[in-house]
């Protein structure tokens, strides 16, 4: 078995002027990524004069990555490389999901209840998870985090859910 996630890979959709798919589909990505940064910045200001504008900073980095974006796609169509690699969405599906409920619940369920919670969730973004050691690492984590944000930080921040501490 090879350890190349592209080994394997089966019949081409790609066309046949592309020598290296990989490489130019990431670079449309990136050259994506760099159309929406700049559309999101085209209603701050720029630059004027010596003076940097809050729209100065995104818009030079957009550029930067559509250029940069443009010579991987280059890359792809003139040299051979490998072909588009199976994506595996299961790890980042559930640490966004973990993400969205620990944003979702903090407020009503506390930081020990949603901390503990999002941790589990992230837990199963991978099948090798090994259940007791997770609970334990999560319960050690949520037992930190409840130390160091409210009490150390002196973060705002409810420790239960609201309907256990009125």
């Amino acid at each position: 078995m090879s350890d190349t996630p592209s080994a394997g890979a089966g019949k081409s959709i790609t066309p046949k002027w592309i020598r290296g798919p990989q490489d130019f589909v990431g670079g449309l990505a990136l050259m994506a990524v760099a159309l929406f940064a700049l559309w999101a910045s085209s209603d701050l200001q720029g630059m004027h004069g010596f003076s940097f504008g809050a729209g100065t900073a995104p818009r030079m980095f957009a550029v930067l990555l559509l250029g940069l974006g443009a010579v991987i796609a280059l890359m792809g169509i003139l040299q051979d490389g490998p072909h588009v690699a199976r994506y595996a969405w299961r790890g980042p599906l559930f640490v966004s999901l973990a993400i969205l409920c620990f944003a979702v619940a903090i407020r009503p369920l506390g930081l020990v209840v949603s901390g503990l919670a999002s941790f589990l969730i992230s837990a199963l973004g991978t099948p090798e998870t090994r259940w007791v050691e997770t609970i334990i690492v999560g319960v050690c984590l949520t037992i930190g985090c409840a130390l160091l944000f409210p009490y150390v930080l002196g973060l705002p921040m409810p420790l239960f859910p609201r309907f256990l501490v009125q």
